[in-house]
C-alpha cells in the first residue's frame, strides 16, 4: 500500500486523483490538501490548508505527494516534500526555466517525477510521432491542440513535449508559428501550432503530416481526467522508495 498525499485537493484533477485513488487496492490518501480549505471533503477525505503541509508530512507517513496545481505552488510543495523526505510527482505544466530547476533542486534529495501528460495514449502517440517523423522527413507538420476553457498555459505541455519529440527526431529544430494571421506563406522547415480553448474539453492533440499528395493525421483525446489521475497514481506507487533523482512518466511504463 502506498501512502499518498494529494495538493490542489478541491480542484479538477485533484478532485480526480482523490477519486480515482478510493477505486483503488494500492494507495491509501494520507493527507489532502488546498489553498484556503476548511474541513471540505472530497471523495470522503478531509482538506487541509495548504499551509499545514509540512506540518501534515511530518504527522503522517506519506510516501508519495501527487500534484497538480499551477507553477509557483507546484514548486512551494516540491520544496516541503524534499524537507520532509517524500517523494514528489507533478504534473504540471507552464514552468519557466527557473522552475523547472527549482524542481531539479528538490530532486537532489527525494525522489521527484514530473509529466507534462500522464497518459499511456500520448506517451504512444509520441513514440510514434519519432518513426513518423524520421520517415517522412519532407512533409509539412501542423499541430493543433484543444483544451477547456480554464487553461492558462498555451499550447499546452504536452504539445510542446509532442513539438520537441519531433524535433529530436528530425536531428534540429523547427520554427514554430504560432497561429495565422495576414500574408503569412509557409516557410521550409516550419511547424505551424494552433491552440484552442473551449467549454470543458478534457485534451485533444492533432499532429498533421502532409505531402505527396497525401495526408496523415494523428489524434488523440482524453474522454475523462481519470486518465491521467490514474497514470499518475501509477507514477507515485512506482516513485515510492526510489533514490533521489528526477524520473520521467517513460520509465514508469517501460
Amino acid at each position: 500500500m502506498t501512502a499518498i498525499g494529494v495538493t490542489g485537493a478541491t480542484g479538477t484533477m485533484g478532485t480526480a486523483v482523490l477519486e480515482t485513488a478510493a477505486d483503488r487496492e494500492n494507495v491509501d490518501v494520507s493527507v489532502a490538501v488546498d489553498r484556503g480549505a476548511d474541513g471540505e471533503r472530497v471523495a470522503g477525505r478531509e482538506i487541509h490548508d495548504a499551509a499545514d503541509l509540512p506540518t501534515l508530512l511530518a504527522d503522517r507517513p506519506t510516501d508519495v505527494v501527487v500534484d497538480f496545481t499551477g507553477p509557483e505552488s507546484a514548486i512551494e510543495y516540491a520544496a516541503a516534500c524534499a524537507e520532509a523526505g517524500v517523494g514528489f510527482v507533478t504534473g504540471t505544466t507552464g514552468f519557466d526555466a527557473d522552475g523547472r530547476e527549482a524542481l531539479e533542486t528538490s530532486a537532489e534529495r527525494v525522489p521527484l517525477l514530473w509529466a507534462t501528460n500522464f497518459s499511456q495514449g500520448i506517451h504512444a502517440l509520441g513514440e510514434a510521432l519519432g518513426e513518423i517523423t524520421e520517415t517522412l522527413s519532407e512533409y509539412d507538420i501542423e499541430m493543433t491542440e484543444t483544451h477547456h476553457n480554464r487553461k492558462r498555459d498555451a499550447p499546452s505541455g504536452t504539445a510542446t513535449t509532442l513539438l520537441d519529440g519531433i524535433d529530436d527526431a528530425s536531428g534540429g529544430e523547427h520554427d514554430r508559428t504560432y497561429g495565422r494571421e495576414g500574408d503569412q506563406p509557409r516557410a521550409d522547415g516550419e511547424i505551424g501550432v494552433h491552440v484552442r480553448r473551449a467549454g470543458g474539453i478534457r485534451g485533444e492533440h492533432e499532429v498533421l503530416f502532409a505531402g505527396n499528395d497525401e495526408v496523415l493525421t494523428f489524434t488523440h483525446r482524453a474522454e475523462s481526467r481519470a486518465v491521467f489521475a490514474s497514470g499518475a497514481l501509477d507514477a507515485a506507487v512506482w516513485l515510492a522508495g526510489r533514490d533521489p533523482g528526477f524520473y520521467e512518466f517513460g520509465e514508469v511504463l517501460a
